[in-house]
This record gives C-alpha cells, sequence and structure tokens, in this order.
C-alpha cells in the first residue's frame, strides 16, 4: 500500500517499519523496528530517529511491510523512538494530500509542517510555569500573626491582593526568591498549579468578553447563511467591499463555532496584520487565542501549536503555514483577504494555503468562509458555477462612502519624488484639514536605477538579469534579488562622468521629497527596510491610529486589511509598474492591489479620495476599473481568460530548472518534453506542453533559468503527466547538473 495511503491502526509486530525522513526524494525508507516499541504499538504517525546516510535525522513512520526490496542485512534498525503516541491523524492525512498533490516529498512536506523543535526531536511538549496564589487559610492571615517574617508577610499581602494568584516570574521580578514562597507554602498560606505558557485552560464561562456589534441588513443575512453550513462542508465566497465589515461577520460566525466547543482557524495574509487581529478577536473572545507565524521564536511556535493540537486553544490566527496546525475540534476555517498570493508557497514545497484549507474543510465536514473585496478570479468562478455559496456586502459599514478615485496623467508633468503637481497640492490640503494621506510606492529604496547622464550606463547586478536599486540608508546599490550589495560609485565606471543621476523613485526618495515640502508633518515610511525590527511596524500603526496629522509611505504591506480611519486621501504613485508583464496575470493582481489601496481611504466620517498616477490614462484595463470598479473588470478578464484557455479555465504545472550551463538546461528539458509528448501520445491524454523558454528574469544568483509549462483541462491527466516527467527528470544523466521544481497551479509566471 503506498505511504499516502497507509492505514493509522496499530501494528503489533511489523516485519519492516516505513518512514519518510527529511529529503528530496520522493520516496521513503525501510527500516528495523529496533529495540523500542511504542506502548499502544507501532502505528502511522509516530516520530523515530533513524539512520540516513552518515547523519541522523527526525522521521515519521508513515507504514509497515512484511518484506522489504532491500535485503534485510542490509535494513538499518531505528535509533530511538520519540513518541508513545502518535501525532494527529487529520494533521498526517493533510500532508500525504499534500505531498501527493504537489508532487513533492512526503517526508519534506511532513518536516515543513512541523514546528522546528519537532523535526529536531523535542518531546510534543508545551512550556508550562508555576502560577501561585494565597489560600483561604492565607487569606485569613494578618501580617502580626507572621511575626518577624516581614518578607513573606509582604508576599502574602501581594498574593492576597491577586484574586488569580502571580505567575513566578512576576514575584521574583518584586525582590522575592524561593525561600519565602516555600516558607509560605509549609506554613499553608500559598498553593501554586502548573499552567501552560501558552493558552493557559480557562474556567467554564461566556465565550464573549465584549457584546458584538450590530450588523447592518447585508451583513445579518450573510450572517444568516453562514449558520445554515455550521453542521457541514459548506464553501462560502464572501465578496465585500472594503470597510464594509467583513471582520465583525467572522467574529460573530467564530461566536457560534466556540458556542458548539469547537475551535476556529483563521488564515491572513501577512505577518503585519496579525498583532492587530490577535488585539481584536482578544479584546472579543474570553477564550485562549493564539498565533502562529514566522516571527515567533522556536519554543513559542511548538507552544502555539500544542495548544491548538490539545484543544485549549480555542481560536488560531496565523500567516500560510498555519493550514498545518492541528485541530483537536474544527468547527471553521476564515480565510481573510482570500486573493492575496502571499497565501501562495514558492519556494521548497510551493502549496497554497486557500486551496488546502478548502479540502482540509471539506475532510473535516467544517465550513470554510472566503472573505475579499477583490476575489481571485479562480474563486469567483466557482463562486459562479455554485460550487462555493456568493455573500455579496455592497455597502461599507457605519454608512460610510466608497472613496472617490480618480486617473491623474503624468505625461509631460513634472515630478518631484515620483508625486505630480495635483498629488502634491492635494496632499497639502489634506494636510491643512489636519487629516492623514497615504502614498502608496511598491518600490522601496531611493530609486530603481542609478544611470550616467553622459553615457547612458545604468548599474546593473553581476548575478542577475536586474538593476540595482539605489538605497540612502544604508547608502549601497542592492539587488533586490540576490541581496548583492555595492558602494555607490563617485563616477560613472564606463565613461568617467561625475553627472550620475538617480531614476525613478522608491520609498526612500519620496519620503524625502515629502519631508522637504512638508517639514512640520511627520513622514512614515513602511517598508521592508522600515519593518524587520520586531513590532516595529506595529510601533508605526500605533502612531497612525492615534490620528495626528501625519504622511505614511509604504508597499504593499500598507494595502491589506488595515483600518486607518482619519487616512481621507491615498495617493498611488505609479499605477503602470504591474499593467505590462509577461505574467497573464498582471492585470487582476495590479487592479486588486489598487482596489485594497484605495479601500484605506475614507473609512470613517470624512469622505476619501484616490489619486492614480499613470502614463497610460487610456489603458482600457485601467479605465474599467475605475468607472466600474473591480467587479467588471474581473468579469472581463475571466472571459479573456476563457478565450485564451487559461486558469481558471485550464489547470497548469510549472516546471522551472536551473543551472550554471543555459544550454545545457534548455537541452534536458527539450528532450524530457520530447519525451512526454510521446507519451501523452500513446496514452491518449489531453496536456499541451510548451517549451522550454527561458524565465521572465533567465539569469538570477549566477544561474540560468529555463521553464516548461504543462496545462489541461483535466487535473488528473495533468498530475500524471507531472509524475511522468517528474520521474523522466529525476533519472536522467543530467539531472545531477541541474536543480528543477514543480509547482502545481503556478500563481506567479515571472
Amino acid at each position: 500500500m503506498p505511504p499516502d495511503q497507509a492505514p493509522d491502526s496499530p501494528t503489533a509486530d511489523p516485519a519492516i517499519v516505513v518512514v519518510a525522513v527529511p529529503t528530496p526524494l520522493r520516496r521513503c525508507f525501510d527500516y528495523l523496528p529496533g529495540n523500542e516499541q511504542p506502548a499502544g504499538g507501532w502505528c502511522c504517525g509516530v516520530r523515530v530517529r533513524v539512520t540516513l546516510g552518515r547523519r541522523q535525522v527526525v522521521g515519521i513512520v508513515v507504514d509497515f511491510r512484511a518484506h522489504s526490496d532491500v535485503e534485510r542485512h542490509r535494513l538499518k534498525p531505528i535509533e530511538a523512538l520519540l513518541d508513545q503516541t502518535p501525532l494527529p491523524a487529520d494533521w498526517l492525512w493533510l500532508c500525504r494530500f499534500t505531498a501527493r498533490y504537489y508532487q513533492h516529498s512526503l517526508g519534506d512536506t511532513l518536516a515543513n509542517a512541523m514546528p522546528v523543535l519537532l523535526r529536531q526531536g523535542r518531546p510534543l511538549e508545551a512550556r508550562t510555569r508555576t502560577r501561585w496564589f494565597a489560600t483561604e487559610q492565607g487569606l485569613a492571615t494578618t501580617a502580626e500573626q507572621l511575626g518577624r517574617a516581614r518578607r513573606q508577610a509582604e508576599l502574602l499581602g501581594v498574593l492576597s491582593q491577586h484574586r488569580h494568584g502571580l505567575v513566578a516570574s512576576a514575584i521574583t521580578a518584586q525582590g522575592f526568591d524561593q525561600a519565602q514562597l516555600r516558607g509560605l507554602h509549609d506554613k499553608g498560606l500559598i498553593d501554586s498549579t502548573r499552567e501552560w505558557l501558552a493558552a493557559p485552560e480557562r474556567r467554564s464561562g461566556p465565550v464573549l468578553a465584549e457584546p458584538s456589534l450590530t450588523l447592518n441588513h447585508e451583513q445579518s443575512a450573510a450572517l444568516a447563511a453562514m449558520h445554515e453550513g455550521l453542521d457541514r462542508f459548506h464553501p462560502v465566497l464572501l465578496h465585500g467591499v472594503t470597510g464594509s465589515g467583513k471582520t465583525e461577520v467572522y467574529l460573530q460566525l467564530i461566536e457560534a463555532v466556540l458556542d458548539r466547543g469547537r475551535q476556529a482557524l483563521i488564515l491572513v495574509p501577512e505577518i503585519a496584520l496579525t498583532p492587530q487581529t490577535l488585539e481584536r478577536f482578544r479584546r472579543r473572545f474570553s477564550v485562549a487565542v493564539v498565533a502562529l507565524h514566522s516571527g515567533l521564536n522556536d519554543n513559542e511556535r511548538l507552544d502555539a501549536w500544542e495548544a491548538a493540537r490539545a484543544g485549549r486553544a480555542r481560536i488560531i490566527i496565523g500567516t500560510r503555514s498555519a493550514i498545518f496546525t492541528p485541530l483537536a475540534a474544527p468547527g471553521v476555517i476564515i480565510i481573510d483577504e482570500e486573493h492575496d498570493s502571499s497565501f501562495k508557497q514558492h519556494e521548497g514545497l510551493r502549496y497554497h494555503a486557500r486551496d488546502l484549507a478548502v479540502v482540509r474543510a471539506q475532510h473535516h465536514a467544517i465550513p470554510i468562509v472566503m472573505g475579499s473585496a477583490t476575489p481571485a478570479l479562480e474563486t469567483l468562478r466557482h463562486a459562479h458555477q455554485g460550487v462555493y455559496r456568493h455573500l455579496r456586502l455592497t455597502q461599507r459599514a457605519g454608512h460610510a462612502r466608497p472613496a472617490d478615485m480618480r486617473l491623474v496623467d503624468l505625461r509631460g508633468r513634472p515630478l518631484r519624488g515620483g508625486l505630480g503637481p495635483q498629488a502634491m497640492k492635494a496632499i497639502g490640503e489634506q494636510l491643512d484639514a489636519g487629516r492623514q494621506v497615504l502614498i502608496f510606492i511598491n518600490r522601496r529604496g531611493f530609486a530603481p536605477s542609478l544611470s550616467c547622464h553622459e553615457c547612458g550606463w545604468i548599474g546593473e547586478c553581476r548575478h542577475c538579469d536586474a538593476r540595482l536599486t539605489l538605497h540612502r540608508q544604508p547608502h549601497q546599490l542592492i539587488c533586490h534579488h540576490c541581496d548583492t550589495r555595492l558602494p555607490v560609485p563617485d563616477a560613472c565606471p564606463s565613461c568617467g562622468s561625475a553627472d550620475l543621476r538617480p531614476q525613478g523613485a522608491g520609498t526612500e526618495r519620496t519620503e524625502e521629497t515629502l519631508s522637504e515640502a512638508f517639514p512640520d508633518t511627520p513622514v512614515l515610511r513602511v517598508d521592508r527596510d522600515t519593518t524587520r525590527r520586531r513590532d516595529a511596524l506595529e510601533q508605526t500603526l500605533t502612531r497612525v491610529r492615534r490620528g495626528e496629522p501625519c504622511l505614511l509611505v509604504g508597499t504593499q504591506m500598507l494595502a491589506k486589511g488595515h483600518h486607518f480611519p482619519h487616512v481621507t486621501l491615498v495617493v498611488v504613485v505609479n499605477a503602470d509598474g504591474g499593467l505590462y508583464s509577461a505574467d497573464f496575470r498582471a492585470m487582476e493582481h495590479s487592479a486588486a492591489l489598487l482596489t485594497q489601496v484605495a479601500g484605506r481611504a475614507g473609512r470613517a466620517s470624512h469622505p476619501g479620495q484616490v489619486l492614480i498616477q499613470t502614463h497610460h490614462p487610456d489603458d482600457p484595463g485601467l479605465r474599467l476599473l475605475i468607472e466600474q470598479g473591480f467587479d467588471a473588470l474581473a468579469e472581463q478578464l475571466l472571459e479573456e481568460r476563457r478565450m485564451a484557455r487559461l486558469p481558471p479555465w485550464r489547470h497548469m504545472v510549472l516546471i522551472r530548472a536551473e543551472g550554471q550551463d543555459a544550454s545545457m538546461l534548455h537541452s534536458v528539458l527539450e528532450e524530457g518534453g520530447n519525451a512526454l509528448r510521446v507519451w501523452l501520445g500513446e496514452q491518449g491524454l489531453a496536456v499541451d506542453c510548451l517549451g522550454p523558454v527561458p524565465a521572465p528574469m533567465e539569469r538570477r544568483q549566477t544561474r540560468w533559468h529555463v521553464q516548461l509549462m504543462l496545462s489541461a483541462e483535466r487535473r488528473s491527466a495533468l498530475h500524471r503527466a507531472t509524475a511522468w516527467l517528474d520521474e523522466w527528470l529525476a533519472a536522467h544523466p543530467g539531472s545531477r547538473r541541474l536543480r528543477y521544481s514543480v509547482d502545481v497551479d503556478p500563481q506567479e509566471m515571472t
């Protein structure tokens, strides 16, 4: 039986144990049981330590066999048993499905789905802490009764003031020590309990810590429709304009799930959204809420993972990888901003968290809600077909009006830091009125390139087919693809001229321009460079929410899900960057981003305005977006995709190969493509094989990149073809000189 279909029932004394180990090889390895055995017998899902080559690794048991293809005397025994009980069966099922669907190694998939400490062999145990509290006898004891034990009396007084007690670290922070704790404990005046560091168990009581908000008619109708599917698989697209109150609908749906004793998993696209989402959920609910994202350290991540598995954490909020969090009692999955490309993993295991969430919800027979103002075309087509229930929210909450969107023609206009005269005037007017302004520019750094005015030289990366971005802090030329860093030259390396000029504008240059133009107004820049420090973004956003006049300059980190009630003007510095691209999804992604950015303006009592600067004001797609909105553009794009036989009307797989020799890459992929076409003809499978062609950025990090694309109307045929080509490439003699990846349902072609 294949490892991804193996039963999870215990096996008393297997002859051969099949273990999935973290390796790119798409096979599992046979081992002898060894001396240890789980208390309940061998079963799938227990972790073991095994020898692989010359190193020891942590693997997971996935199957059992009576015989092995390898001679028994050559098999190695399992070195150590790490678990007495298996990892959750539903988690193991999801990993098996993921590996099978995304054509990836099962061992590597399991490793990616586990916290780092579990991969290293750490026991599946969350950290605990000691909480001390005064007993009834202690509450009745006075300081005089303790006589000369003055510090004990002070400590007892402190604990008596805290009905739920104090943790040991808080006690020692106030200057008390273990001797005083022991003294009071020996007298029966205080006692202690052990509690989990993440999601400590709470006493029973109402799930709400504060009352829910009143819903409008559309929100109430959407919530009622969701309640109909609480006990079954019920996929819902909550299609609401920005500011329509989708989060409040989520919160009230989660309340119903919690009342049934179940858990809620909420996925958000960016780590930047996690703190504000956590704060809002923890204010609303009295149950334990945990976060799972890349900003946690290894101990924090394991604590949260275990709390969700054990059921103590009732609400789990996380980014993409949180889809692999085990749940003791799954009740609902919510994908906020479901259209966002951040839900797709672009390296290693190239899964899409939204799609896995749908599969997981179906497996558990629970509802899933996908919310967005700009749904992905794949999701929109499912809604049109009736596969997903389509619920609409067309009104902004609190009667806020939609922002007024206008195109600003930049042709022939002077620019300062990427901003035209109309934008500068509008910014000044809003600041004079005591408002806030958001300037969106999706390019970090000072300028996209540095060039010589005399000879036309442009600073380019010697490792990539890309230009070096000029930064002021630090003052360097930096490649945003391979992180090559070079000092800024004093003179042109080609002709020696000192007339070197920055071309275009990035966030740093726009920030500098605004600081000069509006010296009395703080300019807050938000991009990857300014938010590297932990909590840096949250501190900036807290300052913005205070409502004081300011200029907020940032990249797409600011476009997703943030609530800025005092922002009344949004300026998009350059709307043309994503309009013309080799990627057929470019217009979809650009339109969604512009719509999301525009949604940050006018979310409270003051009307909002959006100025979109462009050198192509007559672009038909851009005009349709401005005049009729994202929904009209999405319908047009869907029809164009249908005519062009592109997703979501067909399914795709992209084979990406890279190596030091470009001609060798083309040769191997061309040979593989031809062999696949012959095999497809023999099998009678309707799969198109296109390429190989150079990648849009052919040279990156000193390596050449080539692509081969497969497409078909039926997923089954496409997966069979992909699996065959994968085996062919793995067996080819030239495979050792290249690296290749299989990207099922690619979201980016560039």
